[in-house]
């Protein structure tokens, strides 16, 4: 890249200062969670990960040099070309789960077996039956919001919401209902992930990157000054 096109050493630091006020909001955000899909968290990281990308484009471009961190998950789906104004919307989910106490699993079944049958049916008495009853029994939110009672560990959830054309007909789709997804009509999608938790852990070790990196910077403007 030339000189002539090369981004200054203020709009370096203008990008760095952005990726700070991003960290700052996405922890927020964060804090103030209000729900396992809470769209203020979701929105925060993707401004993060704009202003990290920003960031690192401008410092390559200026310093030739990258940055030590990644926003994860920010190509997972490509540009939306679906409808502008969809007629329909499809909206998947799901949740996946470690079965990490199942004698507590296999108590909870056995409750509810004991409530609701009376023909002395013993589903309860191995893991797949209990959780045949317990997911029988109770709403997918309830249980995601009572997994530890159920004895579950919660692993990795999406909810992915996609723009149809028009909505289907009734019973066209349950034989498959997860096939033949485009990718490109998804609206939005609110991830949840150990990964993003992490990021969020190693918060201050980018910060202190970030402060490194300010620092070399101040040494550069320093240089040209002298120059």
């Amino acid at each position: 890249m030339s000189d002539a096109v090369q981004p200054t050493a203020a709009e370096v630091r203008a990008a760095a200062e952005a990726v700070k006020t991003a960290l700052d909001r996405h922890l927020a955000a964060v804090e103030r969670r209000s729900g396992e899909d809470d769209p203020a968290v979701y929105e925060a990281f993707n401004e993060l990960a704009a202003a990290a990308e920003a960031y690192d484009e401008l410092l390559y471009d200026r310093y030739d040099e990258v940055t030590p961190f990644e926003i994860p998950g920010t190509d997972d789906v490509p540009p939306y070309t679906g409808p502008e104004e969809p007629h329909a919307v499809s909206v998947l989910i799901r949740r996946d789960y470690a079965v990490a106490e199942p004698q507590r699993l296999l108590a909870q079944a056995q409750r509810v077996e004991a409530a609701d049958y009376e023909d002395g049916a013993e589903a309860s008495a191995t893991v797949h039956g209990a959780l045949d009853i317990l997911f029988g029994e109770f709403e997918p939110d309830e249980i995601a919001s009572r997994h530890k009672e159920f004895g579950l560990e919660e692993g990795d959830s999406t909810l992915w919401v996609i723009a149809a054309d028009e909505q289907a007909a009734p019973g066209e789709w349950l034989a498959g209902p997860f096939e033949q997804i485009d990718p490109q009509r998804v609206v939005c999608r609110f991830d949840v992930s150990a990964v993003f938790d992490d990021e969020i852990d190693d918060v201050d070790d980018v910060e202190d990157e970030l402060d490194e990196l300010d620092a070399e910077l101040d040494e550069d403007e320093d240089l040209e000054r002298h120059a």
